[in-house]
């Protein structure tokens, strides 16, 4: 599976994407979510991509992650062109799946999470999109 981006938590996006568009990135969508507390800014270099997620209070889940941990990385992305097979798989491998069941995410991509204890620690969520 490719990697399809990486979450960032931060508490400023405008402050946080500074330093990403001096480096070449450009800003290639932005929405709330207000399903999942944020909102998201998804910068882009060729097939790089990087989201910054500010939360839209501290009762949010990336609120709560900023509180606890500060800034910085919130997950790693993959891209997936079978959501729910890959979520089956995974399942039967004994994964604990934060959704067991697809959600309309970032741009209105199905996507999933698994949590992190069964990645060594890091949130991963599965995307799916044309690979």
């Amino acid at each position: 599976m490719d990697l399809h981006h990486v979450g960032i938590a931060v508490g400023d996006r405008e402050a946080a994407a500074r330093p990403y568009l001096e480096l070449g990135y450009v800003a290639e969508a932005e929405e709330t979510l207000e399903a999942q507390g944020v909102h998201a800014v998804m910068l882009r270099s060729g097939a790089s991509r990087i989201e910054l997620l500010e939360p839209l209070g501290p009762d949010t889940a990336v609120g709560r992650f900023l509180a606890k941990r500060g800034p910085g990385l919130h997950h790693l992305a993959f891209a997936t062109s079978d959501l729910q097979s890959t979520l089956a798989e995974l399942a039967a491998a004994g994964a604990p799946l934060i959704d067991r069941q697809p959600r309309r995410g970032f741009g209105g991509h199905l996507v999933a999470f698994v949590h992190p204890r069964w990645y060594g620690g890091v949130l991963v969520e599965f995307v799916e999109a044309s690979l």
